[in-house]
């Protein structure tokens, strides 16, 4: 239990996933007082109403500007007495350089990682070049890994003498993303995931209209991931999943809501 009542902590969370907005609630229904990073304006939107101390929007540019942070929270109310870091598992550059912050300014960190049940099924890759390993020549294959990675991907898919296909997300960065990496407009889907009803009724038509072979996606855990995993059980498609990075050594991981509220304490 922290030393402090609970209906004064202050909590600094940095979400980049569908999860932070339960998060956040959970922590405020609990007394606490919660600040929330996000990157979008598009994510900030499930933030409003919920009573938070403070919502910034935009990228933290590195160690710097997270110190900044942490040196004006100590200045104006005594500091945080939690960073929770919930961005992405893929995004390890903010989680890296958030522990580094955090280290300097002796602040208590913990890393959420969203739960991740795997199909056993599924192939397990490393990176988009050990798909060599796999006889994969004319196969059809959906890549379902951000516009922010289709570019290298293709490379590989290329390499390999596979058809792309891909989903985006309905943004005018990602589209155009997409279309610079060069892929058939009429192999492209532009598609917020977990929107349908019932849940994934177009990813499931998709894979059938392209007559889909093997999907591609990361293993970030949450509601897409699942998804995935049960589409390609249900159409008997092979599914590779790009390992999730490790989280760093020497910082306390919850990996359920449960957890992270019984580390602080709640």
């Amino acid at each position: 239990m922290h030393s402090r009542k609970n209906c004064h902590l202050h909590i600094w969370l940095l979400t980049g996933t569908q999860e932070g907005p339960e998060l956040a609630k959970a922590f405020i229904d609990r007394g606490c007082k919660v600040s929330v990073s996000v990157v979008s304006y598009e994510a900030s939107l499930s933030y409003f109403g919920l009573g938070l101390e403070s919502l910034w929007v935009g990228s933290l540019k590195g160690v710097e500007e997270i110190s900044l942070v942490l040196s004006n929270a100590q200045e104006n109310h005594n500091g945080f007495d939690y960073v929770i870091d919930a961005t992405h598992p893929f995004a390890r550059i903010i989680s890296s350089d958030l522990r580094k912050a955090c280290l300097i300014f002796g602040q208590i960190i913990i890393r959420y990682e969203r739960y991740c049940e795997n199909l056993p099924g599924a192939n397990f890759i490393r990176n988009f070049h050990d798909l060599s390993s796999f006889n994969l020549k004319g196969k059809k294959l959906l890549l379902a890994i951000g516009s922010k990675y289709l570019s290298e991907c293709l490379n590989e898919i290329h390499d390999i003498g596979a058809i792309p296909f891909a989903r985006v997300l309905p943004r005018v960065s990602s589209f155009a993303k997409a279309l610079s990496c060069k892929i058939p407009e009429e192999n492209l889907a532009i598609l917020q995931p977990l929107t349908s009803s019932p849940e994934g009724a177009i990813e499931k038509a998709l894979c059938r209209s392209w007559n889909i072979n093997g999907v591609i996606c990361r293993e970030s855990g949450g509601g897409t991931q699942r998804l995935w995993q049960s589409i390609c059980k249900a159409q008997n498609i092979k599914l590779w999943l790009i390992s999730r990075p490790t989280a760093p050594e020497g910082i306390l991981v919850a990996d359920t809501l449960v957890k992270l509220l019984q580390y602080i304490g709640l």
